[in-house]
């Protein structure tokens, strides 16, 4: 087997938000340490891939998708879900749909509890996010400042990931935000303000056209961080039970001080296992000889999930018959887009509305009350909500042969804080091949009260008089208002939100359900950490791109501090 440089003083697995943001603060610190950063995809730089209004469909990139699925899911009719996950440099901000949200501060208030370190607490985290950040809050026409009109302190203006609003909406997309103010559901002129209750023009992660990666805190970064593509890690090099290096095909890479695996909360577990750190009894089924008998490792996954109402609407409303049904429009658009990021390609399908709501239906309800005090204390604070809602989601990418006409609007409802618990674990000993994700969608009882309450809002908002007189018919939606046909359709549409979450869950010592400690290290582990979604203990309430990257930078931070590497 080949062994190439010895001498990095850190190896990070994964280039995604949180590997790409770990790496590059390391890099960057006083002392300049080596840092390598492994990543099993490619360097995905077509510049193709960051066409604003095409974010919604390079997912269907096979080259960018390890496409996975879960396993056949008991309450939602045996279906094998769709489980997106990036692959190559960016990792899943190279995929996902562009919604840049950092949750609520009671989320992070909640983490830094669980762990017992204010570290990880909404003050902390907030700088993280302003330093992440440079942020576009600019809203081109004065009547749309009534939907979006964010306070410049609570942004950053100087950090390597360019976010904001689009330049050019959608001539309908106030009739939606309009018929949510009209159902009740207040306006939230920012939703990243540590308060995301109330509806919303969202901030996306894209900014003058052009799409957003984590890939791109990879620019300008210095030369003592070297990046290596196309190398998945397939386990960690021990020398008992130090970890000091990683193994990839046919290589060997060596870490003087640290490995941090930062692939995610699907591929983490894996390389752990491969490892022979994990479950023992699940280890020994697959003959992988045990290191480090860790029970929690692949317990815990939590994720969002939502379904669909779409609605045909007056072509009057809107122009995207004249954009979707020309060709030559589209491809006139994407040679402007080529010329200079400007054009139709940075009007259709880039900016959505997003909401997040408290819902005294669900608060009310006996599988509520049924919950642990605990549960139901944190679900009750001021800024946690109980569900999403979002409009303009262009569906038409996603099932491109269902839409002929594009005078439709989808509007979509999402569970927040399910209660499911699921897990990922082996099926091979073959470090190729993935685990078996099993997420256990709405097995919870709470789950699927829940989601009977949040679709009769989204219903509700549809109907209201003002957006309803314009609604042609619904393409997909639930055969009635019953709870029954409402479950049944959740059973039948739910899609994850490829939000996966706490396999590798960071916890207090000696906590039964904790893998990882505040310093991000494995326990029972030496020189052996994980910095991604994998470990965070609270299912944030927002698009967990954001989350990932803190998690980065915060794990950053806690290195340099450890080994003194900001001294000079």
């Amino acid at each position: 087997m080949e062994s190439t440089n010895p001498n990095y003083d850190f190896v990070v697995v994964g280039g995604g938000p949180a590997g790409c943001a770990l790496a590059v603060g390391l890099a960057k610190s006083a002392q300049k340490p080596r840092v390598l950063l492994l990543e099993a995809g490619g360097r995905n730089d077509d510049s193709a891939l960051r066409v604003d209004g095409k974010r919604w469909a390079t997912f269907m990139e096979g080259g960018l998708n390890w496409g996975y699925k879960t396993t056949p899911q008991e309450h939602c009719n045996g279906r094998e879900l769709d489980y997106s996950r990036g692959k190559g440099l960016g990792g899943s901000s190279a995929i996902n749909f562009g919604v840049y949200t950092v949750g609520a501060r009671d989320d992070y208030n909640e983490w830094a509890s669980e762990v017992d370190d204010d570290n990880f607490g909404w003050k902390e985290m907030q700088t993280r996010f302003k330093n992440l950040e440079t942020f576009n809050g600019d809203v081109t026409l004065p009547e749309n400042l009534k939907y979006a009109n964010p306070v410049a302190s609570d942004h950053g203006n100087s950090g390597g990931l360019r976010v904001g609003y689009a330049e050019d909406w959608e001539r309908d997309l106030s009739l939606s935000l309009d018929a949510f103010e009209a159902a009740g559901h207040k306006l939230n002129l920012d939703h990243n303000s540590g308060n995301p209750l109330g509806m919303a023009a969202t901030i996306n992660s894209a900014s003058k056209g052009k799409r957003t990666t984590a890939a791109d805190l990879l620019l300008g970064a210095p030369d003592n961080l070297v990046v290596v593509t196309d190398s998945p890690v397939h386990r960690i090099l021990l020398q008992g039970k130090k970890a000091v290096g990683v193994e990839t095909q046919g290589k060997q890479y060596f870490a003087s001080r640290d490995v941090i695996l930062s692939a995610g909360s699907l591929d983490t577990p894996k390389i752990l296992m491969h490892s022979g750190i994990g479950p023992a009894a699940e280890l020994e089924k697959f003959n992988i000889p045990i290191v480090n008998d860790l029970p929690t490792i692949g317990q815990g996954l939590r994720d969002h999930y939502f379904v669909p109402l779409i609605l045909a609407r007056n072509p009057e409303t809107n122009d995207r018959n004249s954009f979707f049904q020309d060709p030559t429009a589209m491809e006139t658009a994407m040679s402007q887009w080529k010329e200079n990021n400007t054009g139709l390609w940075t009007r259709y399908s880039c900016q959505v509305g997003c909401g997040w709501f408290k819902s005294d239906r669900i608060t009310s309800s006996p599988e509520f009350k049924a919950l642990p005090a605990s549960v139901q204390e944190f679900m009750n604070r001021e800024t946690i909500p109980h569900y999403e809602m979002a409009t303009h989601l262009p569906f038409h990418f996603i099932l491109p042969d269902m839409f002929k006409d594009y005078s439709y609007v989808c509007l979509a409802a999402f569970l927040m804080n399910e209660q499911s618990r699921g897990e990922v674990r082996l099926q091979s000993c073959d470090p190729d091949v993935p685990l078996l994700f099993n997420p256990r969608f709405l097995e919870d009882p709470f789950d699927r009260r829940a989601c009977i309450e949040i679709y009769r809002h989204l219903l509700e908002v549809s109907r209201q008089e003002s957006f309803a007189k314009d609604t042609i018919a619904t393409l997909v939606g639930p055969a009635s208002d019953s709870d029954e046909d409402i479950l049944e359709f959740w059973k039948n549409f739910l899609s994850s939100s490829w939000h996966m979450t706490g396999t590798v869950k960071m916890g207090k010592a000696g906590a039964s359900d904790a893998a990882i400690d505040t310093h991000f290290r494995v326990r029972g582990m030496e020189n052996l950490r994980v910095a991604d979604m994998s470990v965070v203990p609270v299912l944030t309430n927002n698009h967990t791109q954001a989350t990932a990257y803190v998690t980065g930078v915060t794990c950053a931070e806690v290195l340099i501090k450890e080994y003194g590497l900001d001294e000079q």
